[in-house]
């Protein structure tokens, strides 16, 4: 028989954490127990029905069911760039600045291939979201993290980072509001980053996918908002989260324009275009009624506030997240992440991410999502306190 041999890019591709707890955990619920999954990121809420209908008049439509243009609708390109002239007062040219994604996650691969060579060094948010790993493992490239820490509000120091490897990325990924800190991004620390990134020649890749769900009346700014920031880099955006269309796969790329057409030129020989019925949903999500965004942040809003005072209650002192529909819970003293994680799930029925699989400064913290019904996450909290370990300290002799 045949040896089949993998390309070594497959090879050297991070292990994906996340894939063996959410491969347990649906062995568990196929055997019947009673779990409560908070572990995922996963949007319950339904998408507006006037995108829903938009997407099935669409459907109806001939010309929809043929190749589109390999970059995208021009009529969404421009409703991009008009949503985030309103909503940011960035103004973008919709043919030289605006790129249509198959989701933003794929973004996240692409500006990998388009920036980075074998042996690059690329800076990435410790903790960060793990998929940031995989389009630099797959060009040869290599990692630096750069740590955020609860006494710096989960900002990372720029001025902590060694000159030589300061000197030396090409590239740097942020994300803010973070996945999975929840914290919110300042116009002053982009202001700091742009001139970070301009001294060093570094590009910046700032995943904005939570930027719509922000609580408390507050403000997170777009990194394009800051002057300079498209000199050094690019915005990254989904409907994903906006409008509660994961399963869309729309997303959208903003900025540099020479960064913009190397990505549309590889996705030019990748995909032939998103289907032009879901391409003119979007059009309806970014120039139709933008009320169900306001409605999705009180209802995320309203589950955080019952979930967290859930947790408060039975002893576990946590933070209100500031944005996205995570809460990033700092775990009791003489626990691992994992082995807290392994706890909720098998005595409590209740699914978390242990934080170490967003990074090594992710230790000593588990991520749960608001996405489910507040009754449930009353039950969670309930569960979690039956456990009896808050308020108590764990012997780690």
């Amino acid at each position: 028989m045949q040896e089949i041999r993998i390309a070594k890019r497959i090879t050297r591709l991070p292990k994906h954490f996340f894939s063996d707890l959410v491969g347990r955990v649906d062995r568990l619920l196929a055997e019947g127990k009673d779990l409560i999954d908070l572990g995922r990121g996963n949007p319950d809420i339904p998408t507006p029905p006037h995108i829903v209908e938009e997407l099935c008049q669409a459907v109806q439509d001939p010309r929809t069911h043929r190749y589109g243009p390999f970059p995208g609708l021009p009529e969404l390109r421009e409703a991009i760039a008009h949503w985030y002239a309103q909503r940011y007062g960035v103004k973008l040219d919709p043919g030289r600045e605006v790129a249509v994604l198959f989701g933003s996650k794929v973004g996240l691969y692409e500006v990998s291939y388009c920036l980075l060579e074998s042996g690059d060094l690329c800076l990435v948010p410790d903790p960060g979201y793990p998929d940031y790993w995989s389009g630099i493992a797959m060009v040869g490239a290599k990692q630096v993290g750069m740590p955020l820490l609860a006494e710096n509000n989960f900002f990372p120091r720029y001025e902590d980072l060694p000159r030589d490897v300061a000197r030396a990325a090409k590239l740097m990924f942020l994300n803010y509001p973070g996945n999975p800190t929840t914290t919110l991004a300042t116009r002053e620390f982009f202001e700091e980053t742009v001139r970070f990134a301009r001294d060093n020649e570094i590009i910046v890749a700032h995943d904005a996918a939570y930027q719509a769900l922000i609580f408390d009346g507050r403000q997170n700014p777009s990194f394009l908002e800051v002057e300079g920031a498209k000199e050094v880099g690019v915005e990254f955006c989904s409907l994903s989260k906006t409008f509660s269309m994961a399963g869309w796969r729309v997303g959208f790329v903003l900025g540099n324009a020479e960064i913009i057409r190397a990505i549309t030129i590889l996705q030019n020989h990748l995909f032939a275009g998103l289907f032009p019925a879901v391409q003119r949903a979007a059009v309806a999500a970014l120039t139709g009624p933008q009320d169900c965004i306001a409605e999705m942040v009180r209802v995320y809003q309203s589950r955080r506030d019952t979930f967290i005072e859930g947790l408060r209650e039975i002893g576990w002192n946590v933070p209100k997240p500031g944005g996205s529909f995570f809460c990033w819970l700092p775990i009791p003293a003489g626990y691992s992440s994992l082995e807290l994680a392994n706890l909720f799930l098998e005595k409590a029925g209740v699914v978390v991410a242990p934080g170490v699989g967003f990074g090594p400064h992710g230790e000593g913290y588990v991520r749960a999502g608001l996405l489910t019904d507040e009754d449930t996450l009353r039950e969670a909290a309930r569960r979690i306190g039956e456990l009896g370990i808050f308020g108590q300290e764990r012997s780690t002799a």
